[in-house]
């Protein structure tokens, strides 16, 4: 089964980490994307532009509203993500426990015609 690891973090602690700071963050993700690997669990990911970068598209009734910024305005913005292979959501899980994001939001991919 898949699931996503979102992975969640406040925008100004990466933007004013310094750049052996980032080095390490990015050591820490490399090291985690072997062992998904070696578990035969990684099915893709990527790393997302701060949320200042975004812009929203919200549509009701037939119209539609295009903001700049992201959806949600919390203190945490999603940053990245896993795409993972499990077989469960405890082994989905362990695979966030691993991961070296602070917060990680574990959904399952919906299988349609399956």
């Amino acid at each position: 089964m898949k699931y996503a690891l979102l992975l969640y973090a406040k925008d100004e602690s990466w933007a004013n980490a310094s750049e052996e700071e980032r080095a390490s963050v990015y050591a820490e993700f490399e090291a985690f994307g072997r062992l998904l690997a070696e578990r035969d669990a990684d099915r893709g990911g990527e790393e997302l532009a701060l949320s200042d970068t975004a812009t929203t598209v919200r549509s009701s009734g037939g119209e539609t509203v295009i903001t700049d910024g992201p959806y949600a305005e919390t203190a945490e913005q999603l940053g990245g993500f896993f795409l993972v292979e499990a077989a469960d959501l405890d082994e989905a899980l362990e695979l966030a426990r691993a991961c070296p994001s602070a917060i990680v939001e574990v959904r399952p991919v919906v299988v349609h015609g399956a």
